[in-house]
């Protein structure tokens, strides 16, 4: 998948946009950054029923009750462990828009509520990022129905106020939006021509074949590491895509990478070049790959949706591939992975296959050849 089928498919680039804050540590920071800002809007009605300006009647407090309950609730949902879901996303977003129309229309201000509505070009330009253009037509919708409201009602006191109030807010919304949605566009392009896989925000091919020679061609001559190069292949993929459909094989590619990332070293070369396929490359100082692979295993087994893997595993000495093109190097080293990986599939799958030491053809020498 490219980012720009992401970008296509109904406009909902949520997963691959979560991987590409998780490829720069940014999620956590994203996730905060989302709850103060719940909190910051729901504490602006406990604020102003400080003075005069708050709701008077008892529905007004009950509704202004429920409003600061509903926005601690979301904070806490983005304050928790771990990236919420799409459909956790989503909900906050449905609740955000009816929470923002409850509280601008309770005040006894109908001046002050239609100002509150400039509060939708916070939450469309999080759905313009995040998810469709659908939801963000749910958002508009309310938003619109909340402003004409409240400006027919402010027209009664003064027509131009009304509708200067009103064009501002759409203004604002719209430029939000926009700014938002190109934004997103301008990290799709950039994620389609660079070196990450945009769903996962792992590698690419191209880039896991320059980096992997970049660690061949840093060896210093006392070097005694050696080069791994696992291939892992997810077993009962296209019965998870033919059930789960496409947004499903995306969540569950999202979280098999997450994974990857905390199984494999800081330093470790990790790829999604497939469907189903990833590859993974670092140095040892031992030759015995096998418990990286049965963690990498053990890994995905325990990401959501609980698939097994079959693993290749070639391990080789890292000094000798110097005499020899870096990417010829990486090529062979891939095949003999993958040959090995099909060998775990053959067996059964969920399970490793290694290749120790083997006969590199890009180190025969001419002489020898003949």
């Amino acid at each position: 998948m490219t980012a720009r089928s992401a970008w296509r498919r109904d406009g909902d680039h949520y997963y691959w946009l979560t991987a590409f804050l998780a490829a720069r540590d940014l999620q956590q920071r994203t996730c905060r950054t989302v709850a103060a800002c719940i909190l910051g809007l729901g504490s602006i009605g406990p604020i102003l029923s400080i003075g005069m300006l708050g709701p008077k009647s008892v529905g007004g407090v009950v509704a202004e009750v429920v409003v600061v309950c509903c926005c601690v609730a979301m904070s806490m949902l983005w304050l928790r462990p771990g990236w919420p879901s799409r459909r956790a996303s989503q909900a906050c977003v449905v609740v955000g828009t009816v929470c923002i129309a409850v509280a601008c229309v309770i005040v006894p201000s109908h001046s002050l509520g239609i100002l509150g509505a400039t509060s939708y070009a916070a939450l469309g330009a999080f759905v313009a990022v995040f998810h469709s253009l659908r939801l963000l037509a749910f958002t508009w919708t309310v938003g619109a129905a909340v402003t004409v409201y409240l400006a027919v009602w402010l027209a009664e006191v003064d027509v131009s106020m009304a509708v200067a109030t009103a064009l501002l807010i759409v203004l604002v919304n719209v430029f939000a939006v926009f700014a938002s949605r190109m934004g997103v566009r301008l990290i799709a392009h950039d994620a389609a021509h660079g070196d990450l896989e945009p769903v996962t925000g792992l590698l690419n091919r191209d880039g896991f074949y320059e980096q992997v020679a970049g660690l061949i061609g840093a060896r210093s001559r006392d070097d005694d590491r050696r080069l791994v190069v696992l291939v892992v292949n997810l077993d009962g993929y296209s019965l998870l895509a033919s059930v789960r459909g496409p947004a499903g094989v995306d969540s569950a590619r999202v979280a098999i990478a997450r994974s990857l990332r905390e199984t494999a070293r800081r330093d470790a070369v990790i790829a999604h070049t497939g469907d189903a396929e990833f590859w993974i490359a670092d140095l040892f100082t031992n030759a015995d790959p096998n418990p990286l692979a049965e963690r990498v295993r053990g890994a995905i087994a325990s990401s959501p949706p609980a698939l097994t893997a079959s693993v290749g595993v070639v391990c080789t000495p890292l000094v000798p591939l110097a005499a020899a093109p870096a990417y010829d190097a990486v090529e062979e080293l891939l095949t003999i992975a993958v040959t090995a990986m099909f060998e775990a599939r053959a067996a059964g799958g969920n399970q490793t296959r290694a290749a120790i030491d083997p006969a590199l053809s890009v180190l025969r020498s001419p002489a020898r050849d003949d």
